[in-house]
């Protein structure tokens, strides 16, 4: 019997000129080895041909096998390297935003954090523009630190401070300026990859500058004036592009909606999604859907000691954490983890995380984690799956 596979290579690989190169091999439940099936083999090639029984195990796996791996990046680290291309990198046109990527290590050097996921963290000197652009990718920013940039939003400044989720559909004009003395960086997080893998994305340049109208500094923007009144939806307005019309969801409303989670589940009301874990997500004040179509943003709590049960779920997401410390893990991979730290969590590799967080690094006695996804996209195809992970979770008990 054969086992055959299927190889890549250049034009000048085969006698047939065809980068498509098959090999039979023997292996039970394959067509036996003969002159007459490798004069087959060599039709496929001439033909651009692939037989499925060549490559059913790697097109259809008993589960999803992602291109991802788990992996984590230290936010000082990211911070420093951030600061000093401040000094060294231009913002202005050419560049296009002194925004550094995540590249998953197992992804060929490419700068996605996951196979759909790009996660990065810009940088803003003081009294620096970075100039107008849209984009079809659907994008948001989160801030784990810092205040005093205003991101603007066809012609509305949105102010950004810390622990603030800013969203923002595709095709949207915006910039940015910094209206202070100090650097400032923050998140940000794209459907890059899915786009540029569907060849979808459309790109165009803006206005090098923005006018002195745009460049106010006002502490709510005219969408969160209009759409940022918790429960209330304006009669009056309907949202002009996909996506959630509210450009910033505050710090101060998360925070309180976790807060009162923990408290009801301590009263014996229940309210969290299970002991000790408060969670929300962030949704379009139109009709409660995702913020975006491609992208789902979730914050989760862990109070102290704590621990979130293991979960598998198709689709790849990133994690900030925005306050607290203390353990991820990440398929078989363990990190203890702090303030502003991300890592990436592939598609199907299961997913706890443990609290350490006391009231010296974390305003809450938690630990706060941001958290983006592709799920709506999984959605709508009807391709998502959770499922518990009871490997995990029968080592974690037992290492208790």
């Amino acid at each position: 019997m054969t086992e055959t596979s299927l190889a890549q290579g250049t034009a000048t690989d085969t006698p047939t000129g065809s980068p498509v190169r098959l090999q039979a091999l023997a292996a039970p439940g394959q067509p036996d080895v003969t002159p007459a099936l490798e004069e087959l083999y060599r039709g496929f090639e001439q033909e651009l041909l692939v037989p499925l029984w060549t490559e059913i195990g790697d097109l259809m796996p008993a589960h999803p096998r992602s291109r991802a791996v788990p992996h984590l990046w230290r936010w000082e680290r990211l911070r420093r390297l951030a600061a000093r291309a401040g000094d060294l990198v231009p913002v202005g046109r050419g560049g296009e935003r002194r925004a550094i990527a995540l590249a998953n290590p197992a992804l060929a050097g490419r700068p996605f954090a996951t196979p759909t996921l790009w996660a990065a963290i810009q940088y803003l000197m003081p009294g620096e523009d970075a100039p107008e652009h849209r984009h079809t990718q659907h994008a948001f920013r989160f801030v784990v630190e810092g205040s005093g940039v205003w991101t603007v939003v066809g012609g509305d400044p949105v102010p950004m401070n810390r622990g603030d989720f800013l969203p923002q559909a595709g095709w949207n004009w915006h910039a940015h300026h910094n209206a202070t003395a100090e650097p400032m960086a923050w998140i940000d997080g794209l459907d890059i990859p899915f786009q540029y893998a569907t060849e979808a994305q459309f790109f165009e340049f803006g206005r090098d500058e923005i006018s002195e109208a745009e460049r106010v500094t006002p502490e709510r923007s005219r969408s969160e004036r209009l759409w940022g009144h918790p429960g209330l939806r304006p009669l009056s307005a309907a949202p002009a592009t996909p996506g959630s019309p509210l450009l910033s969801y505050k710090w101060a409303h998360t925070d309180a909606a976790l807060g009162d989670q923990l408290l009801l589940e301590k009263e014996g009301f229940g309210g969290t999604v299970e002991p000790g874990h408060a969670a929300v997500r962030y949704a379009n004040p139109y009709d409660g859907s995702d913020v975006l179509p491609t992208l789902r943003a979730e914050f989760h709590r862990v109070a102290r000691g704590a621990e979130t049960a293991p979960v598998r779920e198709t689709g790849s997401s990133v994690y900030q954490v925005f306050d607290g410390s203390g353990v991820v893990t990440v398929g078989d991979t363990s990190w203890t983890v702090t303030r502003g730290d991300l890592f990436a969590v592939p598609s199907w590799a299961p997913f706890s995380a443990r609290s350490e967080a006391g009231r010296t690094d974390s305003d809450a006695g938690a630990l706060d984690l941001f958290r983006f996804s592709d799920a709506p996209v999984f959605e709508a195809l009807k391709l998502d799956r959770t499922q518990p992970d009871r490997t995990q979770l029968d080592r974690t008990q037992k290492d208790a």
